[in-house]
């Protein structure tokens, strides 16, 4: 695994003014497919609406999207628009099923080395399945092995299954943003999570031992949760979480 030139351990060890002299910034990412053994990521486009579109059909999905939820043309008009923007960079989550989910990378800064999972809107053929796991996988992969220091999540603070995913995925808890935005005319407090390079390793560690065969049964139930083996490498727990341990 080929982390970031010039990554350490960062403030781990308290320096946080260490100097990064021959530290490289990343690529920006571009049109690319990542592929799994459970799921494809195709960058979105025109042709997946009308199964994104079916597949997303229930309303709640969107509660927490600063759009949406779309009739079938206006959803064709938003994924026109969307697939045009290299940030965010936004795929099709494509299983056996055909398209059943979206992402994004977002706020991608190589000078800074920061680049953020978002945008996610997964059909009830997607989530909670192992496919969505490695499609979050292949992301997170992608992003450490191109040199990128530091990996973020964000979410509206009263998304609590969006913060359960962040922390299970091996996001730290890094604080909530009071009254960072209004969407759909509420209020939004904005929760934040990342990961950082040199976790990364323990963390990819964690994800392909979930991920493996072996980790789950002939009913397809896992043998080890993915919280359990990421928890280790958190830098910190959300509180709000507190109740599921």
């Amino acid at each position: 695994m080929a982390l970031g030139k010039g990554t350490d351990k960062g403030s781990e060890n308290g320096s946080t003014l260490r100097p990064l002299a021959d530290w490289t910034p990343p690529p920006a990412p571009g049109r690319m497919v990542l592929e799994g053994a459970h799921i494809r990521l195709e960058p979105l486009t025109l042709a997946h609406a009308d199964a994104l579109h079916a597949a997303n059909d229930v309303a709640e999905r969107w509660a927490y999207l600063p759009y949406g939820p779309f009739d079938p043309d206006g959803y064709r008009d938003w994924i026109r628009e969307a697939s045009r923007h290299a940030d965010p960079l936004f795929f099709t989550f494509i299983t056996g099923e055909g398209p059943v989910g979206i992402g994004s990378l977002m706020r991608i800064a190589p000078d800074a080395g920061t680049i953020e999972i978002g945008h996610l809107n997964f059909s009830r053929h997607l989530a909670g399945r192992p496919a969505a796991t490695e499609g979050i996988f292949l992301m997170a992969d992608w992003a450490f092995t191109a040199g990128y220091r530091r990996l973020e999540w964000k979410c509206d603070a009263a998304n609590l299954p969006s913060r359960r995913a962040a922390q299970r995925f091996g996001f730290s808890y890094e604080g909530v943003f009071r009254q960072a935005g209004v969407v759909k005319g509420r209020n939004r407090d904005t929760a934040w999570f990342a990961m950082v390079d040199w976790e990364w390793p323990a963390l990819r560690e964690a994800f392909t031992t979930w991920l493996a065969a072996p980790n789950f049964d002939e009913t397809g139930q896992q043998r080890q949760r993915l919280s359990a083996l990421t928890a280790p490498v958190l830098a910190a727990r959300d509180p709000a979480l507190e109740s599921d341990r």
